[in-house]
């Protein structure tokens, strides 16, 4: 079992009631799974939650069978780097930094980097014209397929989106989702996709939608 959540729940200070209430499931390494719901039902918090960005009030999460809510800043940061990846709506890629850079970027932390490899992702993703380019010279979609790559060059057993083409036009969001699901199926990693698109989230195998803090 690549991930399991078994209760978890998260509130935050002046909440009545909290963000994340009794949360669980499992996911299985090479599954991709959409998760839905609406504008504060919890979805980006749960994410955080499973990527280390934030720590859970009570609960487990599990990856690759080991516990993760007991783990400091530094353990976070570890897991981050290699384990888990995270790819976010607005792109946050560093500025002073080329695309090539941006790509190498998270291997390097992780020890990880295979110059070959960046090679590849740039080409199944089109961005072999634009690796001495600097993040304010590509378009909103380019951005985001360079975000993707550096997610991915490090090989993560697991891949977490939070609404990864919600700048996106249609057109683009499908052809970049497409990308997306095409390389992480060619890793085996696991993906979870945040989404408030009803028609992105149908082109994932699975889906669970929160509401409320919960899972309906």
């Amino acid at each position: 079992m690549l991930l399991k959540l078994s209760a978890v729940r998260k509130a935050y200070e002046g909440t009545a009631t909290p963000v994340l209430n009794g949360v669980s499931f499992d996911l299985e390494q090479g599954q991709m799974l959409a998760l839905t719901g609406e504008s504060g039902s919890g979805k980006s918090t749960l994410l955080h939650l499973i990527g280390g960005l934030d720590t859970a009030d009570s609960g487990a999460i599990e990856i690759n069978g080991k516990d993760i809510t007991p783990l400091d800043d530094a353990g976070r940061a570890v897991l981050r780097r290699g384990t888990v990846g995270v790819i976010f709506q607005q792109f946050n890629l560093i500025p002073s930094l080329t695309v090539a850079a941006n790509i190498a970027f998270q291997a390097r932390l992780a020890n990880r980097h295979q110059p070959e490899r960046d090679r590849e992702l740039a080409r199944r993703l089109g961005l072999m014209d634009h690796l001495k380019k600097y993040p304010e010279q590509l378009s909103g979609g380019q951005q985001q397929r360079v975000a993707i790559a550096r997610t991915l060059s490090p090989q993560p057993d697991l891949v977490l989106a939070d609404e990864p083409t919600g700048n996106l036009d249609e057109a683009t969001a499908d052809t970049v989702l497409a990308m997306l699901q095409e390389l992480v199926a060619e890793t085996g990693a696991g993906l979870i996709m945040v989404t408030h698109s009803e028609r992105l989230a149908a082109r994932l195998p699975r889906r669970l939608h929160l509401q409320s803090g919960k899972l309906v």
